[in-house]
């Protein structure tokens, strides 16, 4: 089969403007960014939004295998519309970080990715590089607000804001600045985050409007006074530049996939150390133009889908209609104790233990009170003995169960998911959602609902310094927002060498950090870092330039 690449230069673009006619965005709602790619500037109508029917999709514990979630989420949208349904994915935008890191593109796969795919894996239309400038900005304007009243009572006692780039470089992640006399600041332990772990990529992803994303610039909390008094973006009078440098960035993007199907592709907090959801404003878009929306949450349900439900969908309104749960034979054989070397070989008892994965987070999604497809991506080596064992497993755990060709076939192989999930939508569709926790509990409740339900854990433990941030928090009020838990996707544990399903275990909280303009806590379990490094041989040896064509994306 093809690469990637190949495949998606192979595939004839339209205009961005016909695909935006196609759906109904008129030509005074797109900002162009060239032939194929555009912004589309339209007020959300929450009237037309209810009538739509948005669809989650979600995986289990990723592993070494992968499993092709965003594939997936292409390739449904892509069958939905080979059966006659006006459909748009919507997604997150990929890091440079991991671009030229771990993966190499996340525009999905095969026959079903979104293009232009070097574009949208690159610089894009400079949402990334908006929110990294308006971070750093804000670092700079607080630096430059401690250096002028150093020594005066307006001086900050604690500075938290941390400057980001989209990269991975583990040399940030710890350093000095303000070095070599006075003249360049003041001296200062601090650090680097990745960008999609900025505060401000968060905000952007759960404004609902400009009005929104102002007030949530004016409410990050940037440090703490000598009279212990919280220091806010409104007391340093900067929030409109912050949301100048945002004005552009706020707004969707609209691209094509490989069958010119429409995707609004917008924002990219990762779902290991933030909510690991797209925008809502691209979302609610999304769905005032389709009558489906196939859209995404990070890595397994217990980290990206968690946030979705319990972050995102508590934000926006929204309640998904059906979730899809993506799963292959050889994650599953991963999971069940089976040598990566042989994954790809028959093995019913290590696809046996494996499943045990997929139960977890059939379970995870029915708590949520959602009605449940498992997307199961065939490959060449999947024996019908296995497929059919799976999808008889699958009926009695109370989950649909649809084989998924699309990536091999575009949206011919996903037709058959695309009418297990209207089946589902139609007949017995999701329940009202049901959140893990209220936001009335304490902080310490919610993190240990979220154990309790969701990992299956025993409880949390609250580091010396956890503790010490949350009385802070409790003093400051900020109890009652919801939590986003900071951890390893690779286990339901925070030791990401515990596959599978482990069980009996503690997760223990090192630090909790308010985002208090995003509206939510941040729990940092583990080892989690915020900043990732690069592998000892990263995608970038591999991405180059030749005969003016990109290579090493995929």
């Amino acid at each position: 089969m093809k690469s990637d690449i190949e495949i998606s230069r192979e595939t004839k673009l339209e205009h961005v403007q016909k695909i935006a006619s196609n759906i109904g965005v008129t030509e005074d709602q797109l900002e162009l960014y060239g032939r194929y790619k555009a912004k589309v500037n339209a007020a959300i109508d929450e009237t037309r939004v209810a009538k739509s029917n948005l669809i989650l999709v979600t995986a289990i514990t990723p592993n070494k295998a992968g499993v092709g979630k965003t594939t997936t989420s292409v390739g449904l949208a892509l069958g939905l519309n080979k059966i006659g349904k006006k459909a748009i994915v919507a997604l997150r935008e990929p890091s440079l970080g991991p671009c030229f890191g771990m993966k190499g593109g996340a525009a999905g796969g095969g026959y079903s990715q979104v293009l232009p795919m070097e574009d949208i894996n690159l610089h894009f239309t400079g949402d990334f590089h908006a929110i990294t400038c308006a971070n750093n900005t804000l670092a700079a304007l607080v630096d430059n607000y401690q250096y002028f009243n150093k020594g005066s009572q307006k001086a900050l006692k604690q500075i938290l804001w941390k400057r980001v780039l989209d990269v991975n470089d583990r040399s940030l992640r710890y350093i000095v600045s303000g070095l070599n006399g006075s003249t360049n600041g003041i001296p200062a332990e601090t650090g680097f985050d990745i960008t999609p772990a900025s505060e401000i990529m968060a905000i952007l992803c759960l404004s609902k409007n400009m009005e929104d994303l102002r007030e949530r610039i004016n409410n990050i909390l940037l440090g703490y006074t000598f009279e212990n008094q919280p220091f806010y973006v409104r007391d340093l009078k900067v929030a409109g530049a912050i949301v100048t440098l945002l004005k552009d960035a706020i707004k969707p993007n609209l691209v094509q996939t490989t069958e010119n199907t429409p995707a609004f592709i917008h924002g990219g907090p990762f779902a290991n150390i933030a909510h690991g959801c797209n925008s809502i404003v691209a979302t609610k878009t999304a769905m005032m133009y389709g009558d489906y929306v196939v859209t995404e949450a990070g890595f397994g349900s217990d980290l990206g889908a968690e946030k979705f439900l319990n972050i995102k969908c508590r934000i926006a309104g929204l309640t998904p209609k059906v979730t899809v749960l993506v799963a292959t034979s050889q994650a599953l054989k991963l999971h069940g104790g089976v040598d990566e070397k042989k994954i790809k070989e028959p093995n019913l008892e290590g696809l046996t233990n494996g499943l045990k994965n997929l139960q977890r987070h059939i379970e995870i999604l029915q708590s949520f009170g959602q009605s449940v497809v498992i997307g199961f991506n065939r490959f060449g080596f999947d024996t019908q003995e296995e497929l059919s064992y799976i999808e008889k497993w699958c009926k009695e755990q109370g989950a649909d169960f649809a084989i998924n060709d699309g990536f091999a076939k575009g949206g011919d192989g996903a037709v058959s998911l695309a009418e297990k999930v209207i089946e589902v939508i139609e007949k017995r569709p999701s329940k009202p959602l049901k959140n893990t926790y209220e936001l009335t509990d304490s902080v310490e409740e919610k993190l240990n609902k979220i154990v309790r339900t969701i990992y299956k854990g025993k409880g949390v433990i609250l580091s010396k310094s956890a503790r010490t941030q949350l009385k802070k928090i409790n003093d400051m009020g900020f109890d009652k927002f919801p939590v986003c838990i900071a951890k390893t996707q690779y286990s339901f544990s925070d030791d990401a060498s515990r596959l599978g399903v482990a069980e009996g275990f503690d997760i223990t909280i090192e630090n909790l950090v308010v985002n208090c303009g995003a509206g939510f806590i941040v729990a940092v379990a583990g080892e989690i870092m915020r900043m990732p490094g690069l592998p000892k041989e990263p995608q970038a040896l591999h991405i180059d330039i030749v005969n003016g064509e990109i290579v090493g994306l995929s």
